[in-house]
């Protein structure tokens, strides 16, 4: 056991140092490609290369100047909000939606085709649109949102649904439990795990998609922080950026990924 904890600890460091290895060989490739130390030093400040004093982006990550000129905490905070925004509205929606298409052979044929036809839609494709019928920058991002995860979260519902025994909806009918009583009592009770994996699927797509929706609309978030780094040639601060994406989007997972297994009996009953 002990081994096998070590082996978590060192197999990732030795990527690392790869990773490490990789950055070093491109910065020393491209001209003005940030390296390692200029990239620790623009996050948490000290000299750079050039010996110039640099205040870290952390140093004041809350300041307001104005209400777009703001620290990186304020970014983040509005993306996150923006994400559990569309993320809550699919959770509204796409479950009762699909626990309805699950139950019913009838609504399955009405909405299967048009569900296979909208959900290969880019959600990049819907902003001009959703631009149009919002007028508002916020509004049109937490749609994007939305529509970038109310699919996964119906279709696992839906197949949550389907896997419940037919013996247990024939109990239900000899029992008459009502519409509701089936859901609560017999329904929910298989379909949860699978409508969790929906949710970290969904959850997962919308932090990625979040980035590019706020490059393209503008605002604040840290997808028009990390644009705006880019255009003031603060190539470090891209890095710090995508860094920051990437330990959110794992610390989301986990989370999603650690509620799913509470609710997973199947887990638990493997675990007794």
């Amino acid at each position: 056991m002990k081994y096998e904890r070590m082996k978590q600890i060192i197999f990732p460091l030795f990527v690392l140092i790869a990773i490490l290895g990789i950055w070093s060989g491109i910065a020393s490739m491209v001209d003005e490609f940030p390296t390692s130390a200029d990239t620790y030093v623009a996050a948490f400040g000290g000299e750079d290369a050039e010996g110039d004093k640099v205040d870290g982006i952390f140093a004041e990550p809350f300041y307001i100047d104005d209400e777009e000129d703001k620290g990186i905490f304020w970014h983040l905070l509005e993306s996150l909000k923006s994400v559990f925004g569309g993320f809550a509205l699919s959770l509204i929606i796409g479950i009762p939606l699909g626990i309805h298409i699950g139950m019913s052979k009838n609504l399955q044929y009405a909405f299967d085709p048009f569900i296979q036809i909208i959900k290969p839609i880019s959600p990049f494709a819907w902003l001009p649109l959703l631009f149009f019928i919002f007028k508002d920058i916020k509004m049109t991002v937490i749609s994007t949102i939305f529509l970038t995860s109310v699919w996964p979260i119906m279709i696992k519902t839906v197949s949550g649904v389907h896997s419940v025994s037919e013996d247990y909806m024939n109990v239900a009918k000899i029992l008459r439990f009502t519409a509701l009583e089936k859901v609560v009592q017999i329904i929910l009770p298989v379909a949860v795990p699978y409508i969790f994996s929906g949710m970290r699927l969904s959850l997962g797509l919308s932090w990625i998609v979040i980035i590019g929706a706020e490059m393209l609309t503008g605002g604040i978030g840290i997808g028009v922080w990390i644009w705006d780094a880019y255009d003031n040639l603060e190539y470090a601060h891209v890095i710090i950026g995508m860094i920051l994406v990437g330990l959110i989007g794992f610390t989301l997972d986990l989370m999603m990924r650690r509620i799913a297994d509470f609710f997973d009996y199947t887990k638990k009953g493997r675990a007794s």
